[in-house]
């Protein structure tokens, strides 16, 4: 398993899948942080800009997609994902 990293390269569209992926388990801090913010009710552009590190004034078509694409992501691992990381164990 990739090890979750800090500041991990961000794509506009997470690759989908009914597993965890290699991006999913690089990108688990960012989900967490995402969760976070929302659960704080943070802006949409300041989580583009703090944690997915886009700013949303100069790309704001990327912004919105990205920000859309891994908020879908980071609920689907707390309702799903979070299953195989616990038969499988995070590094």
């Amino acid at each position: 398993m990739p090890k979750p990293e800090l500041n991990p390269e961000i794509v506009e569209d997470v690759p989908w899948s009914e597993t965890i992926t290699d991006y999913d388990e690089r990108h688990l801090i960012v989900y967490l942080r995402l969760l976070d913010a929302v659960a704080a009710g943070a802006s949409d552009e300041a989580m583009s800009r703090i944690v997915l590190g886009i700013d949303p004034a100069r790309e704001a078509e990327r912004s919105r997609n990205a920000l859309a694409s891994h908020l879908l992501r980071a609920r689907w691992m707390s309702d799903n994902g979070y299953r195989h990381l616990l038969t499988t164990g995070a590094h």
